[in-house]
């Protein structure tokens, strides 16, 4: 299985992407500081790695440098806190494969990760999720029903691919908030109650089922009670 070093010193945030990325199926490990993390991503175990840029022991950007002087390609996302345009250029200029600021969406994350770990393209992922008349064009941004265009906001279709990766699945609360609002989002707020009604609304209120006391699941055939 595809091995994922994370190195971030915030605990919140680390278990928030290591719980992400074993629930889409990849094995993650985590380092709080840039030294253990060099180290583990010279160990060669690892296919991909998630970094932070403010580690209590050294930059990111030192970690970064020392990978790349040591010819190690390994694919290196730089997860940070600095939005300016400045940082971003020095990361990407410093070796980054990709960058992303905090605060940040699970999903964005993970469909940058499946992006820079570039799958055999016999096995690459589709960009249309489909389920019993439903579809999505991830590249486009279209939403259909049984071939008619239907308006979904961001949220709307974000919250709507989520249910499309796992048809059939009860997905709480939780993880919905984490997959389409991200980390730092109130969990004890009613917005997923409220968006999957908007879903109901406009994609048929059939298609997504309540589970009491768990959550949502997207109904993977409607003609099945």
């Amino acid at each position: 299985m595809t091995q994922i070093l994370i190195v971030e010193d915030e605990e919140r945030i680390s278990a928030f992407i290591a719980k992400g990325l074993r629930a889409a199926g990849y094995v993650p490990t985590s380092a709080v500081n840039g030294r253990d993390g060099y180290h583990l991503a010279q160990s060669g175990d690892f296919e991909l790695v998630i970094l932070d840029l403010g580690l209590p022991d050294q930059d990111g950007f030192t970690v970064l440098r020392r990978l790349r002087e040591a010819r190690n390609d390994t694919p290196v996302i730089i997860l940070s806190a600095r939005n300016t345009t400045d940082a971003t250029v020095a990361g990407l200029e410093g070796g980054a494969d990709d960058y992303m600021t905090k605060p940040f969406r699970f999903e964005e994350l993970l469909a940058r990760v499946r992006l820079r770990l570039r799958p055999d393209p016999s096995r690459t992922e589709s960009s249309v999720l489909s389920q019993d008349g439903l579809q999505l064009d991830l590249r486009t941004r279209r939403a259909l029903i049984d071939g008619r265009e239907v308006d979904l906001s961001a949220r709307e279709f974000a919250l709507t691919e989520a249910f499309l990766r796992n048809p059939g699945q009860v997905l709480s609360r939780e993880q919905l908030l984490s997959r389409v609002w991200g980390y730092d989002f109130d969990p004890g707020s009613n917005v997923v109650d409220v968006y999957v009604r908007y879903l109901r609304n406009k994609l048929g209120p059939e298609r997504f089922a309540t589970v009491r006391g768990m959550g949502y699941r997207l109904v993977a055939d409607r003609s099945q009670p």
